[in-house]
């Protein structure tokens, strides 16, 4: 019996939540992988889809019962012409996006936050 690795890890969760929210992180990380190419997901902190590009965090993807939470590691440093971050806007790093039932998804926005904090994360040291 094999061990799944992350990728399979969060089909599975996708599958499982089987309701808006699966479907709503599923768009996410369709959007995450078209933005960054050489994206690695990872599965972290008891089951949290997580993303890196140049060997860092670049988001993470929650799900609870009333949203799906996109949360930017390095958020605070990111331009956000389009003003997708909603939440965590208080803390001096990272912010996040809490997208509920039915609310539209900015995919450009979205891309171009990906693209950003993939950039961020190959020029710090």
């Amino acid at each position: 019996m094999s061990e799944k690795n992350p990728s399979e890890l969060i089909d599975g969760r996708i599958a499982e939540l089987g309701d808006w929210r699966g479907a709503t992180l599923a768009t996410a990380r369709a959007l995450i992988k078209a933005a960054i190419p050489d994206v690695v997901e990872e599965w972290k902190w008891r089951g949290v889809p997580t993303w890196y590009a140049g060997g860092k965090i670049v988001c993470t993807g929650e799900t609870y019962k009333d949203k799906v939470k996109l949360t930017f590691a390095k958020g605070a440093a990111l331009d956000d012409p389009k003003r997708l971050f909603n939440a965590s806007l208080d803390g001096n790093v990272r912010r996040a996006i809490d997208i509920g039932p039915g609310e539209a998804i900015d995919e450009a926005g979205l891309k171009a936050l990906f693209v950003a904090a993939a950039a961020l994360n190959a020029g710090a040291k």
